[in-house]
């Protein structure tokens, strides 16, 4: 085959620094997730959807045929950061956790992973980000020290 190609779908999770409540305002939020998509579009990646609440986002997107999720990640963070520190002065101290959670998801779970996305609102009026999280890394049988996945 004289051509690579790839589609690797990812659901990635991260939180804010301390689980700090930053991102209250719901339109600089939508704002952010337009900007992150761009973000990945640039690092030849497409997303799907983004959102979250005022304190960690998840991002449903392909990863790159030639990156790494790592570098992805890495460009997303470091991106946003800069923007947001420009969009207040109340986020002159923004940041991410310094983690992150990344999970390959398949075709058919694409509807229910974007559904799941969008409704972060809902959902977290009955989880927190930390159960939710948990949730996931016993889900996809990440074994974690409890110790190490908060900062």
């Amino acid at each position: 085959m004289s051509q690579s190609l790839a589609k690797i779908l990812v659901h990635a999770v991260f939180s804010t620094k301390d689980r700090r409540p930053f991102l209250q305002d719901k339109p600089l939020r939508e704002e952010l997730y337009c900007y992150m998509g761009g973000i990945l579009i640039q690092h030849d990646s497409q997303p799907v959807v983004i959102g979250g609440v005022k304190d960690h986002v998840h991002i449903l997107t392909t990863l790159s045929r030639t990156g790494s999720a790592a570098k992805m990640i890495q460009e997303v963070k470091r991106g946003s950061t800069l923007w947001l520190k420009t969009k207040n002065s109340d986020l002159h101290h923004f940041a991410w956790q310094n983690g992150y959670g990344i999970f390959s998801i398949g075709f058919s779970q694409i509807d229910a992973v974007k559904k799941y996305i969008v409704g972060q609102e809902e959902h977290h009026q009955k989880i927190s980000f930390q159960d939710e999280f948990r949730d996931f890394l016993q889900r996809y049988e990440v074994a974690f020290n409890e110790r190490y996945v908060w900062d």
